[in-house]
């Protein structure tokens, strides 16, 4: 009698799906979903605090007043879930920002469906997902932000708070108003910061709060 052999079994790939219009929602399942490899589910924006299907995270920014905001919402609810940040034409120094806050891959939404794909599975599998330029630019700042100096100091419960608000992508304006102080006094605990940091612009900051681990968001 032939023995019976066992075709190997294939875990699907839950992956949550954040800020996609209807339409495209539906080509993205479809294109995802065709061989069973992926399964995919909308889920609100307002419900990023319950629990989620799946460890993997695409979001759009379609209906969201602020992408980083949603991405430092689930970076502190769901530390364990990984992000993909979708967008139309992400410059450089937008992928950068994203990857300083925690997203895992960064992805055009004009992408061909074999590279959302591929997104998803390197990310699914421990790896991230972002051109090769902006991952050495990210290594370069990590590598050059995180060598201590000098200069570094303890730094103070507003210094710390309005880091945290920076790297989830806040601008000065933004910044003064959620901890009620004056724009020009954000300016100078910037400036002050990456002083500390021995860094020269906010990019590269945001890379030294992460790759330090200075508060517990990142």
């Amino acid at each position: 009698m032939t023995p019976v052999t066992k075709k190997p079994t294939t875990t699907t790939i839950s992956i949550a799906v954040i800020g996609y219009d209807p339409l495209r929602l539906v080509g993205l399942r479809s294109v995802l979903e065709a061989d069973g490899e992926f399964a995919v589910h909308k889920v609100d924006s307002k419900d990023l605090g319950l629990p989620l299907p799946g460890s993997i995270v695409l979001m759009g920014s379609h209906g969201m007043e602020s992408v980083f905001d949603a991405v430092a919402t689930l970076r502190t609810v769901r530390p364990q879930v990984k992000i993909i940040l979708s967008g139309a034409s992400m410059s450089d120094e937008a992928m950068l920002r994203a990857i300083s806050a925690g997203v895992k891959g960064c992805l055009d939404e004009a992408a061909p469906a074999e590279e959302y794909k591929e997104a998803l599975r390197e990310v699914h599998d421990g790896s991230m997902w972002a051109p090769r330029r902006v991952l050495a630019r990210f290594v370069e700042l990590a590598t050059a932000g995180g060598k201590k100096t000098a200069r570094q100091g303890v730094l103070s419960e507003r210094e710390l708070q309005v880091l945290e608000l920076l790297v989830a992508g806040r601008t000065n304006r933004e910044i003064g108003l959620e901890l009620g102080i004056e724009e020009r006094t954000v300016k100078s605990h910037v400036s002050k910061l990456m002083q500390k940091a021995g860094v020269d612009n906010r990019i590269a900051l945001s890379v030294y709060a992460v790759t330090n681990a200075l508060f517990t968001r990142v």
